[in-house]
């Protein structure tokens, strides 16, 4: 199980492990950007990276920090836009690569 393989990785590299987790709580805590908006901003960045651990974890904590039902299912259509727009903007790159390969 995953939790046990982080208790192992803990064990392995205790020092990194301690470093990323002291790193991870300072990103998240409240700054310029209040620790909810950072909640969904991980959130949809979870489902963009496709990982389910994160997608749990992140879903729990904007919650947890406030997020209402409808801004966690909003995150979703932000992922699915910037997901969209990544594609857009590399047919672009296409197009161009496509330019060049007529014009050698």
């Amino acid at each position: 199980d995953v939790a046990t393989q982080f208790k192992r990785m803990r064990e392995l590299v205790p020092e990194t492990y301690r470093a990323f987790l002291e790193f991870d709580r300072a990103a998240f805590k409240d700054g310029a950007i209040p620790a909810r908006t950072k909640e969904l901003m991980a959130l949809a960045i979870a489902q963009i990276t496709q990982c389910p651990w994160c997608i749990q974890a992140h879903t729990k904590k904007a919650a947890t920090a406030g997020a209402s039902d409808a801004e966690i299912a909003e995150t979703t259509f932000l992922a699915m836009a910037m997901a969209a727009g990544a594609a857009w903007s590399h047919g672009g790159l296409v197009l161009q690569c496509l330019q060049e390969h007529k014009s050698a």
